[in-house]
């Protein structure tokens, strides 16, 4: 976009000028009536400026929009238009304080939008790599509705807590990712450094070494001599594995094999779900159709596999059968959430039945998540102390016997 120069006043009636990067210089002079200056003098500034403003380091090292600022967009938005703020002041003044240069260049957009005649979610949808399909549908409903406040409200508690989630689950992983880092780490260096090392004692012995000795420095030798091309076909296989699960078939794959993994897929699957019943619940509450809610949830769960289940739950409801119904035949909820649901159905309440089946599964999935790091270190204990083991017996076994052979000679 271009650079205007600009003079204008202040409240206190003061001169004030600089240089503002915006579409037009209506663009530029409603920015300054947002800033509460009246503009006096708006022109294109020179071109060494406007490279110098947005050259290529700058744009390389521009921020992206975080899932941080569309969560405080949303909660910002609540609050402006709860206030009686116009939505095109509203989006102005976000644009003036956020911080972040990425986000305000798309709230620029977005207000330039608007100015075209599109309505709100229609601007987002041009931005879809930052807000999700289903965040777009219910800004949508917020505007068929006439309750666009409510909506970002809800919206903010809806991405408040998948924030949460991940960062419990990445805190609690981590541990075990640093331990299993340390275990490659500790077998490379075994490999590369302190076999051959021990390998060179006992040829000078010639004595005969056990077979797990022998099978440790075989190992050693071809990691030395092939190390070029075991690193290549490493590289290869973990490249090969993700355009795999980037397809189609590969993604449903392996979104229904992580639902198996130990420990882990518990947790997956719960957090899973309760995502989907918590963003079902706000689409219902907000006023949107059964069958269009969860057409518009099975696109936002991140997991291709429950999200094909949920949508043979539209087809059959849409078929005219019961949500109990369609829900059980889906096979991944509990007892005790069908139970629930058919509840739900009987009063009219499935909305807040659905936040009550939301509010369990994050009780589950917080308890697990706090656990997680009790319930992995038995493995990694048992990982680690087998291959010391190993490398115990293959390494010093030998060395118990190095005195009877020195004996011997």
């Amino acid at each position: 976009m271009p650079v205007f120069a600009y003079k204008g006043r202040n409240e206190r009636g003061e001169l004030v000028q600089g240089m503002l990067e915006n579409s037009s210089p209506g663009a530029v002079a409603d920015q300054l009536f947002n800033s509460s200056i009246t503009p006096l003098e708006i022109n294109i500034a020179p071109v060494a400026r406007k490279l110098i403003s947005g050259g290529f380091i700058e744009k390389l090292l521009e921020p992206k929009v975080a899932m941080l600022d569309v969560l405080l967009f949303s909660r910002q938005m609540h609050t402006l238009l709860r206030a009686g703020v116009p939505i095109m002041r509203a989006l102005g003044g976000l644009q003036e304080s956020t911080i972040n240069k990425a986000f305000a260049k798309l709230l620029q957009e977005l207000r330039e939008g608007l100015d075209a005649g599109r309505e709100l979610s229609a601007a987002m949808r041009r931005h879809s790599q930052v807000f999700s399909a289903f965040y777009i549908s219910m800004v949508r409903v917020g505007e068929l509705t006439g309750r666009l406040e409510e909506i970002f409200l809800q919206l903010f508690v809806h991405l408040d807590f998948e924030r949460r989630t991940r960062e419990q689950i990445k805190a609690a992983l981590r541990y075990p990712t640093f331990v299993l880092f340390a275990i490659v780490a500790a077998v490379v260096v075994i490999n590369l450094f302190v076999i051959p090392a021990f390998a060179k004692v006992y040829a000078g012995f010639r004595a005969e070494l056990p077979f797990l000795t022998k099978m440790l420095i075989e190992m050693s030798n071809f990691t030395l001599r092939f190390w070029p091309l075991l690193l290549a076909v490493t590289v290869a296989i973990i490249l090969g594995i993700r355009l795999y699960v980037q397809s189609p078939n590969g993604k449903y794959r392996w979104d229904k094999w992580k639902l198996r993994i130990p420990v882990v897929g518990d947790i997956v699957k719960k957090a899973t779900l309760a995502r989907f019943m918590r963003s079902l619940a706000l689409a219902v509450k907000s006023g949107v159709p059964i069958v269009q809610g969860l057409s518009m949830v099975a696109k936002v769960v991140d997991n291709d596999y429950i999200g094909q289940r949920i949508e043979q739950m539209r087809d059959g409801v849409e078929r005219g059968e019961t949500i109990l119904r369609t829900a059980s035949a889906a096979g991944v909820f509990t007892p005790v959430v069908l139970q629930m649901i058919a509840v739900g159905e009987e009063t009219g309440a499935i909305d807040e039945l659905l936040e009550e089946i939301a509010g369990m599964y994050d009780q589950d999935v917080e308890y697990q998540v706090k656990n997680l790091s009790a319930q992995i270190e038995p493995i990694l204990i048992v990982a680690i102390g087998g291959m010391v083991l190993v490398l115990a017996l293959g390494v010093f076994l030998p060395i118990w016997d190095l005195g009877q052979v020195a004996l011997k000679k």
